[in-house]
């Protein structure tokens, strides 16, 4: 399987913006994954927030489209998620999901805590 490290979480007001990373094992495997952020609340099951297909086509869920942007470095083997305009609806621990049906690929990141809060 590969690990996925997340980091950038942290607290901020309502309004305010993020950017949370995701570095990936996997060498020259990475550019093979499919890579997505989830989200889970308290009380909540877990959701997509947004993903990126191996060839970097992007889909988002409508809570946070025009809001958050999604991106993958190649190179470094990294994905991001901008978070713009956070509302408080927005805390949750955020995961990071690296898939690769082909490579028979599923793997979590232990996650990073989101709190959106004046």
């Amino acid at each position: 399987q590969v690990q996925l490290v997340e980091s950038g979480g942290g607290l901020v007001q309502p309004g305010g913006s993020l950017t949370l990373s995701c570095g990936a094992s996997g060498g020259k495997w990475f550019p093979m994954f499919s890579m997505s952020w989830h989200r889970q609340a308290p009380g909540n099951q877990r959701e997509l927030v947004a993903g990126i297909s191996d060839g970097g086509r992007t889909n988002y869920a409508d809570f946070v489209k025009g809001r958050f942007t999604i991106s993958r470095d190649i190179r470094k083997n990294m994905v991001y998620l901008k978070m713009n305009s956070l509302e408080p609806e927005d805390t949750a621990v955020y995961y990071c999901n690296a898939k690769s049906t082909r490579l028979d690929i599923n793997s979590w990141g232990q996650g990073t805590q989101v709190t959106v809060s004046s």
